[in-house]
């Protein structure tokens, strides 16, 4: 099964093509929209970021928010590579934290349909 893709418009005009799941995933990052967020991950899903772990979605709920709320992170696609079930989204991300904007690597496990495992 193909996987359904669409375009998403950077701010430099150029065109690229996400898969859905990571295009909703950007999109609610973008728009501080815990709930879609948090639609994008399985119920038991683990989110690894800056060295602490996060375990179901009450726990991530609680990290995005706080993300949120501290950062204001923007991100901002420039590629994503899928292998089987992994996906590496390679984005910008910016907000209101020393050394911003940087590029970081969004390392995706999908199960179902859905993130099981973010590291970044």
């Amino acid at each position: 099964m193909t996987e359904e893709r669409y375009q998403q418009f950077k701010p430099n005009h150029i065109i690229m093509e996400l898969p859905q799941l990571v295009a909703r995933f950007v999109e609610a990052q973008n728009t501080y929209d815990s709930g879609a967020y948090l639609s994008c991950f399985t119920e038991t899903a683990i989110v690894h970021d800056e060295g602490k772990t996060y375990t179901g979605k009450e726990e991530i709920r609680h990290w995005i928010e706080e993300v949120y709320e501290k950062y204001r992170t923007v991100v901002t696609p420039l590629q994503y590579e899928a292998s089987g079930s992994n996906g590496l989204l390679t984005a910008e991300v910016s907000g209101t934290f020393p050394g911003s904007p940087i590029v970081l690597q969004f390392h995706l496990e999908l199960k179902d349909g859905r993130i099981d495992t973010l590291h970044h």
